[in-house]
């Protein structure tokens, strides 16, 4: 059941196989992994979490029963919360990965566990990935968690609210993890250097390697000790410079999850910055999705949105070139295509605002849908069929173009809406000339 990274002594492993005693002798073990807090008091961050009293330093201590949803980031401790929980006092511990394991897998560790508590020994069951489990296989530990047959843990990189079924979320503790400091990670980094379950104070690293890597690990602890470590194998002389950093680390992480609750909101962060005119901003999460292989199909649809929605009749002009970067993305394709997005990013950012398009067809629909779709006048119904006339159909209708200016005096709306303004210009852009324009127009066309 277990994949020995979380094997307990007791339970028919031997104590040689704990976790403390591989991380401390396998010196072929990644540095991540020998360097995972063998206790709460070598935990980096997450102090939130970890207070006196908390549910979750309860449950590391061995006196928690809730079960728990670890959300977070990757790096950010959620295995090594889990290990450590793997040592709480009277519990056995199993672990699954929801990449490999199905609902027979499930199915089998409850039964082991409700043997155990039969004995009145207590199960942890650790299901990394979590949000990996199909429907059915969460729906098969809801009676096991909510009669406490097992005590669940369990990890995600993604918003359990998207991904963990409603019942079994109401059953569990949901504790956010956050991204570690650049202090943090720091701090992680240099015990690595220093212990022996690390580098041993056998590699020389200078200060600006070291800053380099905290920059490069987005908040990352592995990230950052595998950076690390590719870079002191890579050393020929036991110094580690960042110039041999530069070349050991390909790029900097890019935490973002095309499938996941990062998608939302880096894109949700996207629009918020075009809308807050904040170019800089903008271009930023533009390069962190396109970093991260989003499609830029996605990206154009929600420019294109925006350009009407934010944007409006301030800047006409803002839905054609959101339009066109829209072309040159299925007509071309990355990478050249974000230049067009890019310079669509900035049209948009820069250009001035307005939700008059928005709260205007907003309102229009909201009288529809409480009943006010009166019947259309006689005037502008259809009269191209035989018998139209003599039911009134477009009898009367006046035709704008006869007038010299266009336009003249006449009913369009249904008579309970005569009068009703939905489209309000604000003052900003192209909506100055605009507005009055519009206002201009209402007074002929309702001046019978």
């Amino acid at each position: 059941m277990t994949d020995g990274l979380f094997d307990v002594p007791g339970d028919g492993v031997p104590a040689e196989h704990s976790i403390d005693n591989v991380v401390r002798r396998d010196s072929g073990a990644p540095l991540a992994v020998r360097m995972r807090p063998a206790s709460l008091d070598e935990v980096v961050g997450q102090q939130h979490l970890l207070g006196p009293g908390s549910p979750l330093r309860r449950l590391v201590e061995g006196s928690g029963a809730a079960s728990v949803l670890l959300y977070g980031p990757p790096g950010t401790g959620k295995t090594t919360l889990a290990s450590l929980i793997s040592h709480s006092t009277g519990r056995r511990f199993e672990a699954l990965s929801a990449l490999s394991a199905g609902v027979k897998e499930v199915r089998a560790v409850i039964d082991v566990a409700r043997r155990r508590l039969s004995a009145g020994e207590q199960t942890v069951l650790f299901i990394d990935e979590v949000h990996r489990f199909s429907k059915t296989q969460q729906d098969a530990l809801l009676a096991a968690v909510e009669n406490r047959i097992v005590l669940l843990v369990g990890a995600t990189t993604e918003n359990p609210s998207f991904s963990v079924v409603s019942p079994l979320l109401s059953r569990s503790l949901v504790l956010q993890l956050q991204s570690l400091t650049e202090d943090d990670i720091r701090q992680v980094l240099q015990r690595a250097i220093h212990d022996q379950r690390g580098l041993d104070d056998q590699f020389t690293v200078s200060d600006e390697a070291l800053d380099h890597i905290v920059r490069i690990a987005g908040g990352d602890a592995r990230r950052a000790l595998t950076a690390l470590e590719a870079s002191a194998e890579s050393s020929l002389d036991g110094k580690v410079g960042v110039e041999l950093v530069e070349a050991s680390v390909d790029k900097a992480a890019v935490r973002y999850d095309r499938a996941g609750d990062q998608h939302y909101d880096v894109i949700s962060a996207f629009i918020k910055s075009i809308r807050g005119s904040d170019v800089d901003a903008a271009l930023h999460y533009l390069a962190r999705m396109l970093t991260a292989g989003e499609d830029p199909r996605f990206i154009a649809r929600r420019l294109m949105i925006h350009a009407s929605e934010d944007v409006g009749m301030a800047d006409p002009t803002a839905l054609q070139t959101a339009t066109a970067a829209a072309q040159v993305v299925q007509l071309v394709g990355l990478p050249e295509a974000r230049l067009a997005l890019a310079q669509a990013t900035i049209h948009l950012a820069s250009a001035p605002k307005s939700g008059a398009v928005i709260a205007a067809i907003g309102a229009a629909m909201a009288d529809v849908a409480a009943g006010k779709a009166g019947a259309v006048p006689p005037h502008l119904r259809d009269g191209h069929y035989a018998g139209a006339a003599k039911l009134g159909n477009a009898q009367g209708y006046k035709y704008p173009h006869d007038n010299k200016d266009g336009v003249l005096a006449q009913q369009y709306p249904p008579d309970e809406l005569v009068g009703v303004d939905y489209y309000q210009a604000t003052d900003h852009g192209n909506e100055r000339e605009v507005g009055p324009r519009v206002d201009k127009l209402r007074r002929i066309i309702r001046s019978r």
